[in-house]
């Protein structure tokens, strides 16, 4: 799994893609890896710094595909606007996961004293359950879980990861696009800096 200096298995990829905030391209994406053959291991879309951009994390099983297939498939796609491999970067990753977790009155202390050595917040607690939310990487999120699995996990509801380069590299759009990825867009059909498609590619 993750390691707590930032950087990740070797069988793992990190891909951040930019995408165009538009219907149907999460499917598109995702219809991509699937003709591939490419295993996505966990997969968070969100909204950016920039209007009408959202960003995609892919974490991609390495024994599946190479990464730099990775990365030119997704650029294949129009609604792409650009991709960043962050796999031998140094990066901060976080998760954040929610644990509904069995309790009664006599070990109750116990899993908030597990909660935290954890730093878990107790988010709700009930007669008979509580829930824990933690954020970090997969080792740390690994660990709660299994701390609690011998009182009895009920629920559990976690995200997939969140990336980003640390120092002053950016995985933005207002970086310098390179020249090789420029001729790409221009052979794709890219659009042109502030004018919008006319449509969505299949």
């Amino acid at each position: 799994m993750s390691s707590r200096n930032g950087r990740r298995r070797v069988n793992q990829h990190t891909v951040v893609a930019i995408v165009e905030d538009k219907p149907g391209v999460l499917m598109r994406v995702a219809s991509l890896f699937r003709r591939r053959g490419f295993n996505i291991e966990s997969l968070t879309v969100g909204p950016t710094e920039a209007q009408g951009l959202s960003r995609m994390t892919i974490v991609v099983d390495g024994e599946s595909a190479p990464v730099e297939q990775v990365e030119k498939q997704l650029y294949k796609l129009i609604d792409v606007v650009k991709v960043s491999d962050l796999s031998n970067e140094e990066m901060v990753a976080r998760e954040l996961a929610l644990i509904k977790v069995r309790c009664n009155n006599l070990n109750r202390h116990e899993i908030l004293d597990i909660a935290q050595v954890f730093r878990a917040d107790v988010v709700d607690i009930a007669t008979n359950s509580l829930i824990l939310q933690v954020v970090g990487d997969e080792d740390k999120i690994n660990g709660l879980i299994k701390m609690c699995e011998p009182y009895g996990i009920r629920e559990l509801a976690r995200t997939g990861r969140v990336a980003m380069v640390r120092g002053p590299k950016t995985t933005t759009v207002h970086e310098e696009v390179p020249e090789s990825i420029a001729r790409i867009h221009a052979s794709q059909g890219r659009r042109v800096e502030g004018v919008e498609l006319p449509f969505s590619s299949d």
